[in-house]
C-alpha cells in the first residue's frame, strides 16, 4: 500500500457529489463524517482507497465517499472485497456492512473472511433492526423485540457480533458508537494499522425503526455508569468522578466494584493481546450488570491471507517461470474431438 506522509488531503477530498439519502437524524451521518475525517490522516493516496458494501442502509456508503467504490449484493461484500485485495494488494479496502447484511444472509462470507484474515477493514453498523426493509427484527435484536415481523416479541436469541468474530478467528476486534465521532476515529486508525482483517462493530441508532436502542449508552445521566473505554495497559475504570467504578476478576467472571472500597491497583489491566480476557469482554455485550466496552478489545499478529496467496504466486513464478496462457489451456487435461 502506498503511503505518503506529505499528502495534504482533507475531509473535503473524500466527500462525493451525491445527495445523501439517509433519514434525517440517522446515526449513519456521524459514521460517514468520522470516516471522511479519518481517511486524510492515514497517509494513503486517495486512488488507493476502495470502499465496498453489501445491501442495506449502511451499504449506500460508497456513493458518499469520493473514492473507488463497489456497491455489491446482499451479504456478498466480503467476496468482492477479497477479490479486489488479491488483485491489487496495495489497496486500502474498507468493507461497510450492517447487522442484517453481515450476520444473516452474509454470515457465511463474514466468518470465512475473518478465518482467512484478509487484510481488510470491516465496519459493521449495528442498529439491531432491519432499516431498509422497514423495521423487521434482525439477528442482533434482543429477545422479546416487538417489530413488524415479531408482533408479539422475538423468541430468537441474538448474535453477539464480537463473540462471533472472536470465535471465527478474527485478529482484530473493536467497538465504537455513532455519537462519539472522535472515538470512532481513534478505533478506525487502529484498525487501519492492523495487518489482517479488522472487525469494528459500530453501534448506530435507527431513529425511525429502533430509536433509542442504545440510549442508556448515550444519555448524559446514564452513560458514565454503563460505558467503559478500554485502553491497552490501563486499569478498567469507569463511572462518575464522585463515584468511580472498575472491573475486577472474581473467580472466572468480571465483577463491578466501587473505588470507594477498592483501589486502582485492584482493578484489571486491559491487555488487548490477551484472548482469554477478550472472551470475557465480548460476553459483556448483553450482560446488564456490566458496562458496555468500547475500544480495541483484541488483536493478534498473524500472516494475512493476501500475503500468503501472493507468496505462493511468487514462489511458483520462481520455480516455473511466468508461464503462458496457451500452455495453461493446453495441459494434459485437454483433448481433441475428431
Amino acid at each position: 500500500m502506498s503511503e505518503n506522509k506529505e499528502l495534504t488531503l482533507t475531509k473535503k477530498d473524500f466527500v462525493s457529489d451525491q445527495d445523501i439519502k439517509w433519514c434525517p437524524g440517522c446515526g449513519d451521518y456521524s459514521i460517514l463524517n468520522s470516516v471522511q475525517k479519518t481517511f486524510p490522516d492515514l497517509g494513503v493516496a486517495k486512488e488507493d482507497f476502495l470502499v465496498v458494501s453489501g445491501i442495506g442502509c449502511s451499504s449506500r456508503f460508497p456513493y458518499y465517499m469520493n473514492t473507488y467504490g463497489f456497491h455489491s449484493i446482499h451479504g456478498r461484500a466480503p467476496a468482492v472485497a477479497t477479490g479486489a485485495k488479491l488483485a491489487n494488494p496495495k489497496l486500502s479496502v474498507w468493507l461497510i456492512t450492517g447487522d442484517g447484511d453481515a450476520m444473516s444472509i452474509g454470515g457465511n462470507h463474514f466468518i470465512h473472511m475473518l478465518r482467512r484474515n484478509v487484510d481488510i477493514n470491516i465496519l459493521m453498523f449495528n442498529n439491531r433492526i432491519y432499516g431498509l426493509t422497514k423495521g423487521q427484527y434482525s439477528p442482533t435484536s434482543e429477545t422479546g423485540k416487538l417489530t413488524k415481523s415479531t408482533p408479539v416479541g422475538s423468541v430468537d436469541y441474538p448474535f453477539n457480533p464480537l463473540s462471533l468474530a472472536l470465535g471465527a478467528g478474527s485478529t482484530f476486534i473493536a467497538r465504537s458508537i455513532d455519537k462519539d465521532i472522535k472515538h470512532q476515529s481513534v478505533v478506525y486508525k487502529e484498525a487501519y494499522k492492523h495487518k489482517g482483517t479488522s472487525f469494528v462493530e459500530v453501534y448506530q441508532n435507527c431513529n425511525i425503526f429502533n430509536d433509542g436502542a442504545f440510549s442508556v449508552l448515550t444519555n448524559r445521566d446514564t452513560k458514565l455508569d454503563n460505558v467503559i473505554y478500554l485502553n491497552h495497559k490501563e486499569p478498567m475504570l469507569f463511572g462518575h468522578r464522585d463515584e468511580p467504578k472498575g472491573l475486577i476478576l472474581d473467580g472466572f467472571k468480571l465483577k463491578v466494584v466501587s473505588l470507594n472500597k477498592f483501589s486502582k491497583d485492584d482493578l484489571l489491566i486491559h491487555d488487548q493481546y490477551d484472548k482469554n480476557l477478550a472472551m470475557l469482554l465480548c460476553e459483556m455485550t448483553y450482560d446488564e450488570s456490566l458496562p458496555t466496552p468500547y475500544g480495541v478489545i483484541y488483536q493478534e499478529s498473524k500472516p494475512s491471507y493476501d500475503e500468503l496467496v501472493n507468496k505462493q504466486i511468487e514462489d511458483q513464478i520462481k520455480l516455473k517461470g511466468t508461464g503462458k496462457l496457451k500452455d495453461l489451456i493446453y495441459t494434459k487435461n485437454t483433448w481433441d474431438i475428431s
